[in-house]
């Protein structure tokens, strides 16, 4: 074959050029050294020559060779790193990025490896800015290339960030300990000296030195092992691409893995302690699934090209091409490409993107057929689905700095959805994005939200742009401009920027441009199918019949805070429009109302659909206020059509009126989403004082005769949502009436439930959902099934596996007793599944004993039964307890100082705890409880844009209950007539 014959002769001609290892590869084995070992040069009359949290950009990092040795007895490690640099300007001075390591040696030599100064460098430290400055008393010149020399040395972090320790415990009760790596965004800097930031991209040559015991994983495959001394061996691994600092990775460990290859031949492997290993094989499915997926939409192969050796005569004997003397061949490193991902004991986010070996916690790669539910199995395929778009979104193409960080969680959040849609229609994962949407609405309608790109220059401020704003909204952004441009657009413009921006870092624009179609003038004169230099300057798109600018439409929802409010009026044949930024903390009558207005407009693709046609009918509205003809004969209008658009809609005379009468009498007349989208915007108008609760309640009566899973558990989690905050109020009526009621509503729905794991995802869904609300209601029926199971469950001595459906809700009643609860402890403290044990952990702070919840929060501070990467969600399961928010809430401010040292001040621990134990509190003397918290806090509370959102939380939910609790008392007493 053609093919196969042009890949032997281009391996031929491989292997004559690349037999013997270069200069610079040689030197890298042999760190350079003084020649003379002479005293340091003077540091006294030196200050350090860098006063910005941004490096300097005249030294541009080019190949890291770099050397660790970690030791995983003493818990520490030693390493060296030689830089190869490129110098834009003269200077004496190379600033980069160290935090927390010893330096011990500093040399700088020329490119024929000669040293610039006979004595060992001084090393300047701005420990504040996390910097290091090297001086050079001769002078780097500007346009020549050095070689920067480092060894250094520091203990494994203790936390989750850098060079990190972790351990896990074998069933019979052995502990063992691994060294990991999480980098993002900023803590390359604790496991050596670099360029520690996005666009300093550069290649990594990474050699470790282990235990036989253990094995190193990588970014790139190991090329080479060597027997260092006696009981040491060196891993050698290949040079990887250009990448960015915060995507390297290692790993020392003694796991096991599974192996299978996708049908472009990329090898996938999943690693995990030896005895999880069984549960790794779902996850080695998604992955390969996931990357031949990608491949295909994006059009661009696995951009990461792992080497392994093979030998030459082999492929040929493969290819059945006679050898002839006198030819012989050595073995030869061919290109094949790899991705391993591993799942980490101890890892305090979800997952991370490392290009080639991306790190997982336990409970988002493993899956256990007898023990996850169906819930559990979303979940993993969804963060593989996100970390391996990533390899894409995020490693091929970087954003330039961290204000755009969105460029890369936005779009992996988006593609979550997207690929698993593809790849597994059956856990219908559309189903899903609704929600997501949801949340963002929440957190974007308050005042303390931000602009999706958002100034950040520290550490903490880089840390707190990973939130709700950057994947969430930026992934309903995405959603709503890939219903904007069609998906066949869509889909071209990212293929195209991924493209342009290969192994580079991009910008907001660069994407926009790239989304329609413009160019440079050397883009098209290069024949890439890009519009002429002058359409390229006017960006323009054409949309239902009129031209619209792309970039300036985004810069609307990129560069300002919020999300509109579309109030809809009929009058007559016209559809009546008019925009405004939607909060829930300010009513129109408070005074702040019309300050907080000024300044907000954004170019809305509104989409309606009538009861006229089945048509999607399109608007772009770009002015405050706006009409459209529908016609005469139309009797109802339902806008922003399945939640594409990420606006929230209020129908304004009688409108919602019109909607509740529809949803009665035909509801299916709109769609699951819509239907979804209706009820979520009532509730949303509520809290803001623009609609009645009354009103709200009323819309969702329908839901009797509702059969799709979604709008019925949107209606019942209001309805659970107001239980919950009243129980925690002792309004003792309202809880009675509201409880009675919700169980007398949806009667049908929960007796219909089965006590096992058949059906759909989405009835299996429901069933979890409805089953755990009727047992915490008290519902008999409910209890008595759930006590009887976990009787069963008991006397098998955890040999009977519980249907994965209802675990939840089984060990949750059963958690009621002490002698439950202290079997479900043990169980947990045992258990293999962490799927398992994520479910008996919820069900032990469902306890109603205040000292056994007490317990659960030491426990978790301890960090030994309870891993201290859980702490933040047993904190926020107590504050979710009526009998806990009190304990939880004094907990966090006991324990304030350690739980910043164990989670680091701007990270999303952090941010959930804040919000989530204030989140239950609705009072006003708790909202004055908060403030008086946070002033005395006052110089790290105001670095934490969380604890603005808490307040803003609490003052809502006070606002909520002054409004709406009388209404609720009453609309209670009225059904329940």
């Amino acid at each position: 074959m053609v093919l196969v014959r042009l890949l032997v002769l281009s391996l031929f001609h491989m292997s004559l050029g690349g037999s013997q290892p270069t200069q610079s590869s040689q030197q890298a084995s042999s760190p350079p050294h003084p020649a003379g070992q002479q005293s340091p040069l003077g540091t006294s009359n030196l200050s350090f020559p860098w006063s910005r949290l941004r490096l300097p950009r005249y030294i541009i990092p080019l190949h890291y060779h770099l050397l660790l040795h970690p030791n995983l007895t003493t818990l520490s490690f030693t390493g060296s790193v030689q830089i190869q640099i490129d110098v834009q300007n003269n200077t004496n001075w190379v600033v980069l990025h160290s935090k927390g390591l010893q330096i011990s040696k500093a040399a700088i030599v020329d490119q024929n490896f000669a040293h610039l100064s006979d004595q060992v460098l001084p090393v300047l430290h701005n420990p504040s800015h996390e910097q290091i400055g090297i001086f050079s008393p001769r002078v780097l010149s500007s346009g020549q290339k050095y070689f920067l020399y480092l060894e250094f040395g520091a203990e494994l972090s203790e936390g989750f960030y850098g060079f990190y320790k972790s351990t896990y415990r074998t069933s019979t009760g052995e502990t063992r300990t691994l060294a990991s790596t999480h980098f993002e965004p900023t803590s390359a800097r604790m496991a050596f000296p670099c360029f520690d930031e996005p666009s300093f991209k550069a290649n990594f040559s990474i050699r470790i030195r282990r235990s036989p015991e253990y094995i190193s994983l990588s970014n790139m495959p190991v090329v080479e092992t060597f027997e260092v001394n006696a009981g040491v061996l060196e891993d050698q691994f290949d040079a990887s691409v250009k990448m960015s600092t915060y995507l390297v990775a290692f790993v020392i460990c003694d796991f096991k893995y599974v192996t299978a290859t996708t049908s472009s031949g990329v090898q996938v492997s999943i690693y995990a302690s030896p005895e999880k290993w069984p549960q790794t094989h779902y996850a080695l499915e998604v992955a390969v699934k996931m990357l031949d997926f990608y491949e295909e939409y994006f059009n661009i192969h696995y951009p990461l090209p792992k080497q392994g050796t093979l030998c030459l005569v082999f492929l040929l004997l493969l290819c059945q091409i006679p050898l002839f003397p006198p030819f012989t061949f050595s073995p030869l490193t061919c290109v094949f490409p790899l991705s391993d991902l591993i799942a980490i004991p101890d890892f305090e986010s979800g997952a991370m993107e490392n290009w080639g070996l991306t790190t997982y916690r336990e409970t988002s790669l493993l899956f256990d057929p007898l023990t996850s539910s169906i819930s559990d199995k979303l979940w993993v395929t969804m963060v593989i689905g996100h970390e391996l778009a990533h390899q894409w979104f995020g490693n091929l193409v970087t954003m330039e700095w961290w204000n755009d960080i969105w460029l890369n969680e936005g779009f992996a959040r988006y593609m979550e959805y997207i690929s698993v849609e593809a790849t597994y229609p059956d856990l219908k994962v559309e189903e899903y994005l609704l929600q997501t949407c949801f949340s963002a609405v929440g957190h974007d309608s308050l005042n303390s939200s931000r602009p999706i790109s958002s100034p950040a220059e520290n550490p903490t401020q880089i840390k707190q742009m990973f939130d709700t704003v950057s994947y969430d909204k930026g992934a309903c952004v995405l959603h709503m401009l890939r219903h904007f441009l069609t998906d066949d657009v869509f889909q071209r413009g990212i293929v195209r920027y991924l493209r342009k921006y290969s192994y580079r870092n991009a910008h907001n624009q660069d994407l926009w441009d790239s989304l329609a179609n413009t160019c440079s003038e050397e883009d098209f004169m290069s024949g890439k199918h890009c519009y002429s230099s002058s359409q390229a300057s006017k960006n323009a798109y054409l949309f239902a019949g009129e031209h619209m600018d792309l970039t300036a439409m985004m810069n609307t929802w990129i560069l300002q805070k919020g999300i509109p409010l579309v109030t809809v009026t009929r009058k007559g044949p016209h559809l009546l429009l008019r925009q405004d930024r939607f909060l829930r903390t300010v009513l129109p009558s408070d005074r702040l109302w019309s300050t907080l207005q000024q300044g907000f407009l954004w170019h809305i693709p509104l989409t309606y659909k009538t009861d006229a046609s089945s048509t999607i009918h399109r608007h772009l509205m770009t002015t405050p206020t706006d009409s459209i003809h529908i016609g005469e004969e139309v009797s109802w209008v339902k806008v922003n059509t399945d939640m594409t658009g990420y606006y929230v809609v209020h129908y304004e005379d009688g409108g919602w009126d019109e909607m509740t009468k529809l949803l009665r009498e035909n509801h299916t007349a709109l769609s699951y989403k819509d239907r979804t989208h209706l009820i979520h915007n009532a509730f949303q108008l509520v809290t803001a004082g623009h609609l009645s609760l009354d009103k709200g309640l009323d819309l969702i009566g329908y839901l009797q005769l509702e059969t799709h899973t979604v709008p019925l558990l949107e209606g019942i989690g209001y309805l659970e949502t107001f239980y919950r905050m009243t129980e925690k109020r002792n309004e003792f009526d309202v809880i009675s009436n509201l409880g009675m009621y919700i169980l007398r509503f949806f009667r049908a729905v929960i007796d219909r439930q089965t006590w096992s794991d058949r059906g759909s995802v989405s009835e299996r869904r429901l069933r979890s959902e409805v089953l755990s609300l009727a047992c915490h209601l008290k519902d008999p029926p409910c209890l008595e099934r759930a006590r009887e199971s976990f009787k069963d469950w008991l006397q098998s001595n955890g040999t009977l596996n519980l249907p994965t459906d209802v675990a939840v809700t089984v060990f949750s009643v059963g958690a009621q007793d002490d002698h439950g609860w202290v079997s479900l402890l043990h169980t947990y403290n045992m258990s293999l599944s962490e799927a398992q044990k994520s479910k008996i952990l919820f069900a032990l702070t469902c306890s109603r004993d205040t000292n056994k919840l007490h317990r659960l929060l030491e426990l978790g501070l301890e960090g030994k039964v309870i891993r201290s990467q859980d702490l933040s969600s047993v904190i926020l399961m107590v504050a979710r307890n009526p009998r806990g928010y009190r304990l939880a809430w004094n907990f966090v401010k006991k324990n304030w100082d350690t739980l910043v040292q164990k989670f680091q001040l701007g990270s999303f621990c952090i941010r959930n705890i804040l919000i989530g134990t204030t989140g239950q509190f609705s009072s006003p003397e708790e909202l004055t409880e908060v403030q008086h918290f946070f002033e005395s806090i006052k110089e790290q509370a105001s670095q934490l844009r969380a604890a603005q959102v808490a307040l803003d939380n609490v003052q809502k939910n006070v606002r909520w209950f002054q409004r709406n609790l009388e209404t609720l008392r009453n609309w209670l007493n009225k059904q329940l007539q």
